[in-house]
């Protein structure tokens, strides 16, 4: 039996503001929308997608799962995403780090790396 990444599920309490914000930082769209959820995509066939769900609790602790993005220009990029409304954070990464540890405007930890080539890279 075959399997595929089909959605990335966030909890969030603005589901517009945090859907606005990662289609502006992945240059996504809006695919569908209500009250319950907002689902985010390349496209509508584009697997995968995000799908923004309702939580009355805040976030409490660093994430146990996060996003990595690899750009062409990873600090042209961190200056790009921090002026969509995300800011730097410090979770131990050393001064060396050849990644930038940046949190969305619920506080979700992300982080942007040097340009990859392959998952190995």
């Amino acid at each position: 039996m075959a399997v595929s990444l089909y959605h990335i599920a966030v909890d969030a309490h603005d589901l517009p503001l945090m859907a606005r914000f990662w289609s502006a930082v992945l240059d996504w769209k809006v695919l569908f929308e209500d009250e319950e959820e907002i689902v985010i995509g390349a496209h509508e066939t584009a697997l995968p997608g995000m799908c923004f769900l309702p939580v009355p609790e805040g976030k409490t602790a660093k994430n146990r799962l996060h996003l990595d993005l690899t750009p062409d220009d990873r600090d042209a990029e961190v200056e790009r995403i921090i002026a969509l409304g995300a800011r730097r954070v410090d979770v131990g990464q050393g001064p060396d780090s050849t990644w930038v540890v940046l949190a969305d405007p619920e506080d979700n930890e992300f982080c942007v790396l040097r340009p990859k080539r392959s998952l190995t890279d």
